[in-house]
């Protein structure tokens, strides 16, 4: 039963007007927050890291010795400086420290090597790439170029400095640590970069989005508002601080109330719920399949037994969902929608489960969601030409409304580095001549209730025997069967046919003991005929991106031929309905040809 829509109303209301309260143009930016926390409560945890216990008036301080360093190397408000290293307090300090100054700080994946490097530093424009000793070998990839390389040095993991690289460490340890003169950041202003946050690159280069302090600010207060966090949480964090989840949603609900960050350089399903109860966590920001892996670890006694009242985050399926909250007894899951860049966003704040959030009157709301044709790769345009706004049932793109308000943040579209490929997000002339609107990319769909249910992102869905088909609904559709830890859905291409053929990837915790008739069933009793894949991969391990987003790309590249790829292959076949070992015999006995890998 749905919720009244006036209470939906005032809930989203109180994450509106929180988020609302920060204006371009105000002179308040992310380092006077840090300084004011320092002030209030300078002895306070700001971050648990491993055995290290960082106060808030030792970050201020750890902060202002990267603004006297920055400034002496030459920085200053309106300059970029790259940072690349893992998850550590270190990261934190950095870019405090240069937004103390005014200086962007652009967020690098510490995956990332050569060509990537280079391109993201050349997307950014940072002559200043500080790096930490753990992500050495990654920097050394980049060659010799136009930027200097500041090393800060891992306790933990002792290097040598290569020629050329300044020992930042070594300069940190001479800087002062008081609060720099406000003056040194004269001029900025909350609508202007803090961050360069890479776009996660599943299928290309990624590109580097704006992030303002504005939002930054926005951002923690909204979110902490509606999440119920106050000084005494402590939030997880095992997401890259690169990225917007963890670096931009978990550290800035934290600055916003007093809170501590219990923070985790990488995640661990087996060591989840023990740093929960070590840490005394109380919220968590995830992803989806993070939910999954943890729900495939063997049950336990104690997978109650912990403080975790509250989640954050996108992508939990809803055939987990209920699952998930029972085993783990975790009060509320705020489910939602967005992206680093978007200018709009969904939340779910009413316990739908499956729901990415609701719109509870339009008219309240920057964002619609419009008819896009699959096949076609276009939106329908009406008589006038105009885009056709999706009936309840409907799959359709969720766009932005971009208004013309330079005194507010509502609706703002940031955009990226690059002024063409903002413009390439920009749709226009959508309902009245001369509108712009963001698009997002994604397929979503909204049920009479005016709940909005993630269903694709654009490019993954596929079309096959004339149908279209969601990777999503198909990978929850299949993602219950006994001893699956992963499904990875994706459409291939098959020589002389149109669309493309659905393939799943599948990782086991026992591939060897795959029943390709058990399987079969399965999916014959959950999905129609032509959304069940027709080729299956056992996978060692899923490719997915350092941000836990499944990675499709090289998959349909390797498609179903067994020459090129490693892993067992099966075909569906209707006839002795099970999935059975993908053969040139098999493939001809189903009437489908071989895969042709493009050139």
């Amino acid at each position: 039963m749905a919720v009244d829509r006036d209470a939906t109303l005032a809930k989203l209301s109180q994450l509106s007007s929180a988020t609302l309260r920060h204006t371009p143009r105000q002179t308040y930016t992310v380092g006077d927050r840090i300084e004011e926390r320092a002030a209030s409560h300078p002895d306070r945890i700001f971050l648990f890291s491993e055995d290290r216990r960082v106060t808030y008036g030792e970050f201020n301080e750890a902060a202002n010795r990267v603004a006297h360093a920055a400034r002496e190397a030459g920085l200053r408000r309106g300059d970029t400086a790259a940072l690349l290293m893992q998850n550590r307090p270190e990261f934190l300090s950095s870019w405090a420290g240069l937004a103390k100054l005014g200086v962007t700080t652009a967020l690098l994946n510490t995956h990332a090597r050569g060509d990537p490097l280079r391109h993201a530093l050349a997307e950014t424009g940072a002559r200043v790439l500080l790096a930490g000793g753990e992500c050495l070998a990654n920097a050394a990839s980049l060659g010799d170029g136009n930027w200097r390389l500041l090393v800060h040095r891992d306790a933990a993991e002792p290097v040598d400095l290569p020629a050329g690289a300044a020992d930042w460490t070594g300069t940190l340890a001479r800087m002062p640590d008081e609060n720099p003169d406000r003056a040194v950041r004269a001029g900025l202003v909350a609508g202007d970069d803090l961050f360069h946050i890479f776009t996660s690159g599943t299928t290309g280069l990624p590109k580097a989005a704006r992030l303002s302090h504005m939002r930054y600010l926005g951002v923690g207060d909204g979110m902490s508002a509606v999440a119920g966090y106050g000084p005494e949480d402590v939030i997880y964090c095992v997401l890259p601080l690169y990225h917007g989840a963890g670096g931009m949603v978990v550290v800035s609900c934290a600055l916003s109330q007093g809170a501590a960050v219990a923070l985790r350089r990488s995640f661990s399903a087996s060591r989840f719920w023990d740093d929960v109860r070590r840490y005394g966590v109380t919220g968590f920001q995830y992803v989806g399949e993070i939910c999954r892996y943890l729900l495939s670890q063997p049950a336990s006694d104690r997978d109650r037994d912990h403080g975790l009242r509250v989640m954050m985050g996108a992508g939990l399926g809803a055939d987990i969902w209920e699952d998930f909250q029972r085993r783990f007894g975790v009060e509320r899951i705020l489910e939602g929608w967005s992206s680093t860049e978007a200018n709009t966003s969904l939340i779910n704040l009413d316990d739908r489960v499956g729901s990415c959030g609701r719109i509870p009157f339009a008219n309240l709301h920057n964002g619609r969601l419009v008819r896009y044709d699959v096949e076609a790769g276009a939106h329908p345009r009406d008589a006038q030409g105009r885009m056709i706004e999706c009936e309840a049932g409907e799959v359709g793109e969720f766009i932005g409304m971009i208004p013309d308000l330079p005194d507010s943040g509502a609706g703002r579209f940031e955009g990226y580095t690059s002024a063409e490929a903002t413009e390439r997000k920009i749709l226009r002339g959508v309902f009245t001549e001369g509108d712009a609107w963001y698009r997002s990319g994604d397929l979503l769909r909204r049920d009479e209730d005016d709940y909005f249910y993630f269903v694709d992102r654009i490019g993954d869905s596929y079309r096959w025997k004339s149908e279209n088909v969601s990777t999503q609904e198909v990978a929850e559709a299949v993602g219950g069967f006994p001893g699956l830890e992963v499904a990875n859905v994706y459409g291939v291409k098959v020589p002389g046919h149109e669309g493309r053929a659905g393939m799943a990837a599948l990782v086991f915790r026992r591939p060897e003991g795959f029943d390709g008739r058990a399987f079969f069933t399965y999916t014959a009793t959950r999905l129609p005929g032509y959304a069940a894949p027709v080729f299956v991969r056992l996978s060692r391990e899923a490719d997915i991106t350092a941000t836990f987003k499944l990675r499709k790309i090289d998959l349909q590249r390797e498609g179903y031929a067994p020459r090129t790829v490693a892993d067992p292959l099966y075909v569906r076949d209707e006839a002795v309905r099970a999935y059975v070992p993908l053969t040139a015999e098999s493939l001809a006995r189903v009437g489908l040809p071989p895969f042709e890998p493009d050139r």
